[in-house]
């Protein structure tokens, strides 16, 4: 947390208090048997003496009710002891001659070692009350003897806020049953048990508190609280301090909370809070300090803020609270944290936040504000201000960097324009300054910033500014004292040469510039240097010598520049773990020892040189390796069986483009593989069955390379695919899989094309591929990025080959709305499932070079994304449904090579392609192509007047009637008349034996009626 302190100043102030009502005056000497007492306590324990500044004080020589940490009375009773931070390690237990001084009213054993149990004799100290235990070393259950000590009206045995995470959980306090220990706690005012474990629900530790009647203070952080919190702690009518952090509440704030009429402090943050937060709570005007941070799930928003309001400090980040921050906010006039980051907040910052004239920290990062900044003028105590990541613009007001006590500038990516204001040389506390991803325009030189002697932090990175300096200024070697420097594309020619008087330099990023030539030597000699991006620029050599540097760096990013030669191993030390020297010319082997002498290794990529060789076992020793990428090299050799599976931490495997061989082979072991990329290499054999364990791939592409085997129905229980890319192998068999519960839910690209895959399409094949069937509307246009988790915001950049509208484009950042699914050039038959259609959001679909027959699926229409179809070469018959017309965004097809027929749809843009997408189709008329369809001749009939329309009518009406009646005349006779009868089937004879002279007249007989009838002559 941030403000640890708050809790610890109310509990001094507390002490203070009762120090001064309890003893006004110290008089009398100390008690003979009082002092015995205490010297032999002092014999008793363990204590540090080279740092102890309390008891190494205590001796014969001098008053007992003088020395440090002791308070006496009149009568010289021991009244008070506060051995807090006495450097005490041990030797307090049950017998210790602490429990004898039986007038103690105040003990204070805080912020000490004892580590061992809190001694049950505390029951000896009957007139206690004031008891603090906090942060001393204590472990184990505590005693349930404490509820005994009923004139307590403090208890502390807590640990405070810089404890909560690095105290290790077993040495941890914890307390059965929280009600027998307070039960009988009557006259307790504070009770402070941070980090104690209650482990108790809500109502029951709620309830258990009922028995502190006059209960003013609750701090009760990290202490295995759940919810939700019950009612009954309305009836703590006193409660004026509520902290109860870092529990897990999973419940609504409740709206008693604002019945608290005295309430002064209430911290809820990190509670896992939900709901609607209540407004009246913001209301209250007693209200001192208000965190609920940290509650994702936390809905609310502001209310009108009363105008004599106490508020110092609200803290309301990474929470879902929204709407535009009211113009009462001005009526907060004590206030001096706001911190509303991380939120979904929106509108114009109002002006009347600058009349907040006590704020000392502002923070609204994160959110969705716009508009430009109010003028700061009168917050003349401003020592932090964070706008960062909004959608602010205009230009800086120069009275922003007038303001004196201002330490701390962050208004990183916004939209700012306009020159940097040279007003900003002038804030001499300057510390932090942060104006990266914005648009700053101009020149600047950088020498200026000499005057800012106080500057740590500068990031000026990605904007439009021209950035220069002279390394021949006298005075550049008193450059402020660096830790970050981030000048990205910032159009710079030069490494400045300055920096190597840079001692504290830890980060330092000038990638995306103009360099060129070398990097220089020093470079890699500054002691503290961390972190070092020169990447994107036009280095072409390493100036040397490049033994024995003693490099600390952990991050080092040199891709896409022009470096060649070995791969420089002397510049990656022993801790390293970041390497990028991708995009370079280096042509050496990888180093045999690299996973031996670099084991920290969290990224490697050497991706796009010219190394060759094999890949070195040792890799495998990288114990923490989540992100290898040495794609596009001349690799060859085996994959190491260890690699695929690597301990469980891969995450990123990316050997695509080399000319590795074998078989893809792995040990057993757990997969934490989310990319998988083996394009374009020699591999052979069959896919590893091991891959459906890796139950978070999202990306596997093993495409143009010689793998034979069935298509792989397994791969359907991986619920994670997003990518899959098996194109051009000897993959066969067919799409009939097991019917399982799994699904490819988001799929979003496919590529099995140029195998030999058989059998039909099954109807079911897409209906689980949710993400092709959303809606563009409800799609976040973003991409599809790795976050390697121990290294911050340093993402993996995926890349992937896909064919798309006949082209193969590399898609450098896959974009989540990309969808595609080719299956061309396989064996696939049968027609095409009318359920294709529920594919919505697919963007290219390629089904060409199959055998597929049957109608082109009228439903294809409701593919209102596609841009790109192809069908071509198989035996797709009937018409082109006219539903192809509606999709707009189409602007690649090809229907070629089929058994199409009917008319190209007219008025539509499906007549605008070229002939050639059509061409192949002898039934197909109608532009683009050359034939027109016959009946073009016949006026449509939206072109035929009322009285044409009626002539022609009863034209066809009349040929019609004239052919019937012509049938008629020869057939009836045929039928009723036995006459006409045989002269008709004597005259068919004839013609037939005139046409066939092989046949001869028979004369047979049927009925007693005697016929001539044709039979084939025999031979």
């Amino acid at each position: 947390m941030r403000f640890p302190l708050v809790s610890w100043l109310s509990l001094v102030l507390c002490y203070c208090r009762y120090l001064s009502f309890q003893i006004l005056v110290v008089s009398g000497f100390c008690l003979e048997n009082q002092q015995s007492l205490l010297l032999q306590l002092k014999n008793e324990l363990t204590i540090d003496h080279a740092y102890s500044k309390k008891l190494v004080f205590w001796n014969q020589s001098s008053d007992c009710c003088h020395w440090i940490g002791v308070i006496c009375d009149k009568e010289g009773q021991v009244k008070g002891l506060d051995l807090s931070q006495a450097c005490i390690s041990g030797g307090l237990d049950n017998s210790s001659s602490l429990f004898n001084l039986q007038s103690l009213q105040i003990l204070n054993l805080a912020l000490n070692n004892f580590n061992c149990v809190i001694p049950s004799a505390l029951i000896k100290l009957k007139n206690l009350n004031y008891l603090n235990l906090s942060t001393a070393g204590f472990v184990g259950e505590i005693p349930i003897e404490i509820s005994h000590l009923t004139r307590l009206v403090t208890l502390d045995i807590s640990t405070p806020d810089s404890y909560l995470i690095s105290m290790d959980e077993d040495i941890r306090l914890h307390i059965p049953n929280l009600q027998k220990l307070v039960q009988k706690l009557t006259k307790l005012r504070q009770l402070y048990l941070d980090r104690v474990s209650v482990s108790a629900k809500g109502e029951e530790w709620c309830k258990a508190l009922l028995t502190l009647p006059h209960l003013q203070e609750l701090s009760m952080k990290s202490c295995d609280l759940s919810g939700p919190i019950d009612s009954s702690l309305a009836r703590l009518k006193h409660l004026s301090v509520i902290r109860l952090d870092y529990n897990n509440f999973s419940s609504p704030v409740p709206e008693f909370f604002a019945d608290f009429t005295n309430l002064t402090i209430l911290h809820l943050s990190y509670c896992w809070l939900s709901g609607i937060f209540p407004q009246k709570i913001f209301q209250l005007v007693p209200l001192i300090s208000i965190d609920i941070s940290f509650n994702i799930g936390l809905l609310g928003s502001f209310p009108g803020f009363p105008p004599n309001g106490s508020l110092q400090t609200l803290v309301i980040r990474n929470t879902s609270f929204c709407g535009a921050l009211p113009d009462s906010i001005s009526n907060l006039s004590q206030l001096s944290i706001l911190d509303l980051s991380t939120c979904q907040f929106q509108g114009t910052l109002p002006n009347s936040i600058s009349q907040l004239s006590e704020l000392t920290y502002l923070d609204l990062s994160f959110n969705n504000f716009t508009g430009p900044i109010p003028s700061p003028a009168y917050l003349q105590n401003l020592d932090r201000i964070d706008l960062s990541l909004n959608s602010l613009n205009g230009s800086i007001p120069s009275s922003l960097f007038e303001l004196p006590l201002l330490q701390n500038v962050d208004l990183s990516f916004n939209n700012f324009e306009g020159p940097v204001p040279e007003s900003i040389f002038q804030l001499r506390k300057l510390c932090t300054l942060k104006l990266s991803s914005n648009k700053f325009n101009g020149s600047m030189l950088l020498n200026k910033f000499l005057a800012l002697r106080n500057l740590t932090v500068l990031e000026l990175s990605y904007n439009n500014l021209l950035i220069s300096v002279n390394d021949t200024d006298a005075h550049i070697s008193s450059f402020p004292d660096m830790t970050r420097l981030q000048l990205a594309s910032c159009k710079m020619r030069t490494i400045p040469s300055f920096l190597r008087h840079q001692s504290t330099l830890m980060y330092l990023d000038l990638s995306d510039n103009q360099i060129e030539g070398k990097i220089p030597n020093w470079i890699w000699k500054l002691d503290y240097l961390a972190v070092l991006n020169i990447s994107n620029n036009f280095l072409t050599d390493l100036e040397g010598p490049l033994q024995n540097l003693s490099s600390n760096l952990l991050i080092l990013d040199l891709h896409s520049n022009q470096l060649q030669g070995p791969i420089p191993v002397s510049l990656i030390s022993a801790n390293a773990i970041y390497l990028d020297y991708s995009s370079n010319n280096f042509n050496s082997v990888i180093p045999s020892d690299i996973g031996d002498k670099h084991p920290e290794i969290i990224s490697l990529s050497f991706s796009s040189n010219r190394i060759h060789g094999s890949i070195p076992e040792s890799i495998c020793n990288l114990k923490d390796l989540e992100a290898l990428d040495l794609s596009n090299n001349f690799l060859t050799g085996t994959i190491p069986k260890c690699l695929v599976a690597m301990n469980g931490t891969l995450s990123v495997l990316n050997l695509m483009r080399n000319k590795l061989s074998g078989s893809i082979d792995t040990f057993p072991g757990p997969c934490s593989l989310r990319i998988l990329q083996l394009n374009g290499n020699l591999l052979q054999g069959k896919l590893p069955k091991y891959l459906a364990t890796c139950n978070m791939l999202e990306v596997l592409d093993i495409g143009n390379n010689q793998i034979d085997d069935e298509f792989p129905c397994w791969l359907e229980s991986i619920p994670t695919l997003r990518v899959l890319i098996l194109r051009s192998n000897q993959l066969n068999g067919s799409f009939q899989c097991p019917v399982t519960n799994a699904s490819w839910s988001q799929l979003q690209i496919i590529d099995l094309a140029s195998n030999s895959i058989t059998g039909t399409i099954p109807s079911a094949f897409f209906k689980s591929w949710n993400t092709m069937m959303a809606d563009k509307n409800d799609e976040k246009l973003t991409n599809l990025q790795f976050l390697i988790p121990n290294l911050g915001q340093n993402y993996y950049q995926q890349r992937i080959t896909v064919t798309s509208k006949g082209l193969q484009l590399e898609l450098v950042k896959i974009p989540t709305a990309y969808t595609s699914v080719d299956l061309s050039c396989n064996k696939l038959k049968g027609p095409i499932p009318e359920d294709i259609g529920q594919l919505q959001a697919l963007h290219n679909l390629n089904l060409s070079h199959n055998a597929l027959w049957g109608h082109i699926p009228s439903s294809s229409g409701n593919m209102k994304q596609l841009e790109s179809l192809d069908l071509s070469s198989n035996s797709l018959s009937g018409e082109i449904p006219i539903q192809l017309a509606s999709l707009s965004f189409l602007s690649v097809l090809n229907l070629s090579f089929n058994e199409l027929v009917g008319r190209i749809p007219t008025g539509s843009q499906l007549q605008l392609f070229e002939a050639a997408s059509y061409k192949g189709n002898k039934g197909l008329c109608g532009p683009p192509l050359i034939q027109n369809c016959s009946y073009d001749r016949v006026p449509p009939p939206s072109r035929i007047s009322h009285s044409d329309a009626s002539s022609t009518n009863w034209k066809i009406i009349s040929a019609e009637l004239g052919f019937t009646f012509g049938i008629g005349m020869v057939i009836l006779p045929i039928i009723f008349w036995k006459r006409w009868r045989l002269m008709f089937s004597e005259f068919l004879d004839r013609i037939l034996y005139d046409i066939f002279p092989q046949l001869d007249f028979v004369q047979e007989k049927h009925g007693g009626q005697s016929y001539r009838t044709l039979r084939w002559k025999p031979y």
